[in-house]
C-alpha cells in the first residue's frame, strides 16, 4: 500500500508561478491529495506547506540549470511563462528559449516526468491578427510566422517521440482571475477602470471600438483553467492532444457591460472609443487618494491597471471564441458562467481590499 502511495505521489513544477494562471493553478494543485508543487518564477515566492518556490532567470540558460537542474522529483512540468516585447515577432525567441531552457535543464535529471504541459491561447489561430475563423478548432491550419505558440508546440512535438513523458497544449480564451502585476489581467482592467469612473461620479461606458461592443465573445475561468490543465496533463487520453478550454457561454458586451455596472452601482452611458493607456496615464494620484481613504491594500497604481492589455481586448471588433467540444469529448466537462465568474472575481478583490 506505501508502494502504491509513493507512486500516487506527482511533483508539479510550475513554470510562471507568479502569473494569473499560475497562481490558480498553485492553488488548485494545492487541494489536490498527491501532489507537491514547485513554483518558479523570476521574484520566486513564499514557501508554504506543500509548495515551495524557486527563483530563475529563463532567460539565461546557465542559471535555469543551476536553478532546475537538481528537481529529480519532478513529474509534471506545467509551463505558463510568458516574457512580453514590443513587437509580435520579437516575442519568438525569448518565449521559446525559456521553454527549451527548462526542459534542456529538467528533462535529463527527472527520470520519472510523466508530462509536459504548455500554456497556449488564441493567437494559435491567428485571434490577436484581425477576424479570424470561428469557432475556432485545435485542428485549424497554422497561420504565417512568426508565433511563438505554435514555435513551442512544435519543439514539445519534435522531442516527444522516443520519451517516456508526453505533452498537452492548453488554449484558454481571455483567463478571468486575479493576480497583481500582471500585463493580461482584463477583470482587473474592468474593475480598477470602474471604481475610477465612480469616484469620478461618471458613468461606466465601454472603450473600445464600436464593433467589440456587440461582437460574440468568451472568457475562460482561472479556476475552470486549472482544473482543465491538471485534467489534461493526468489523463491518458489527453496524451500529445491540443484543447479549447473556455467557460463554455458566449456573451456580448452590449449585454454584459450593464451587468457589471449594476455591480459597481454605476449608470451606463454609450459606448465612447478612448484608449485606456492614455486617459488613465494620470490617474495614479486618484488612485493613490481612493488606496488611503477607502484603507485598501496598498497596491502600487502599475500593479492592479493593465490599460494596454485593456486597449488590445477592447479593439477586437470580431467574433471572439473556439470550438469547447473537443475537450468534451475527451472527457472534460465543467463550465461556469461568465457573469457569476465577473461577479465572484469583483467580489474576491474587494474583499482583499484591492479595489473599495
Amino acid at each position: 500500500m506505501v508502494q502504491n502511495e509513493e507512486h500516487d505521489r506527482k511533483t508539479a513544477l510550475v513554470i510562471g508561478g507568479n502569473g494569473v494562471i499560475g497562481q490558480n493553478l498553485i492553488e488548485h494543485l494545492e487541494e489536490l491529495p498527491d501532489w507537491n508543487i514547485i513554483g518558479v518564477s523570476r521574484r520566486g515566492g513564499e514557501t508554504r506547506g506543500k509548495v515551495r518556490y524557486i527563483a530563475a532567470d529563463l532567460l539565461n540558460e546557465e542559471d535555469t540549470r543551476r536553478a532546475l537542474g537538481g528537481l529529480a522529483e519532478v513529474t509534471h512540468i506545467f509551463y505558463a511563462a510568458y516574457q512580453d516585447r514590443p513587437t509580435w515577432a520579437e516575442l519568438v525567441a525569448p518565449n521559446l528559449a525559456m521553454l527549451v531552457n527548462v526542459v534542456n535543464a529538467v528533462e535529463p535529471v527527472a527520470r520519472q516526468l510523466r508530462h509536459i504541459s504548455l500554456m497556449q491561447g488564441y493567437k494559435v489561430y491567428g485571434a490577436h491578427l484581425g477576424p479570424f475563423k470561428t469557432p475556432a478548432r485545435e485542428s485549424d491550419a497554422h497561420h504565417m510566422p512568426p508565433e511563438f505558440n505554435v514555435d513551442q508546440q512544435q519543439f514539445l512535438e519534435s522531442r516527444q517521440p522516443g520519451r517516456s513523458w508526453t505533452w498537452s497544449a492548453i488554449r484558454p480564451s481571455v483567463v478571468g482571475g486575479i493576480a497583481l502585476g500582471n500585463p493580461m489581467n482584463l477583470a482587473m482592467v474592468i474593475a480598477v477602470y470602474a471604481s475610477i469612473s465612480k469616484e469620478l461620479g461618471i458613468p461606466l461606458r465601454f472603450p473600445g471600438k464600436p464593433g467589440a461592443y456587440d461582437s460574440l465573445m468568451e472568457m475562460t475561468d482561472a479556476g475552470l483553467l486549472a482544473r482543465a490543465t491538471v485534467w489534461a496533463a493526468t489523463d491518458e487520453r489527453c496524451a500529445n492532444q491540443a484543447f479549447n478550454i473556455a467557460n463554455g457561454d458566449l456573451f456580448r458586451w452590449n449585454d454584459m457591460w450593464p451587468k457589471i455596472a449594476r455591480f459597481f452601482e454605476l449608470e451606463t452611458a454609450p459606448p465612447l472609443t478612448m484608449p485606456l493607456a492614455t486617459v488613465m496615464a494620470d490617474k495614479e494620484p486618484l488612485w493613490n487618494r481612493m488606496v488611503e481613504k477607502y484603507g485598501l491594500a496598498a497596491n502600487s497604481y502599475k500593479d492592479v491597471s493593465s490599460w494596454a492589455f485593456g486597449d488590445f481586448a477592447f479593439s477586437w471588433d470580431y467574433d471572439f471564441f473556439a470550438d469547447g467540444t473537443k475537450a468534451r469529448r475527451f472527457g472534460f466537462h465543467d463550465f461556469i458562467d461568465t457573469e457569476s465568474m465577473f461577479i465572484t472575481l469583483f467580489t474576491e478583490m474587494r474583499q482583499r481590499k484591492i479595489i473599495p
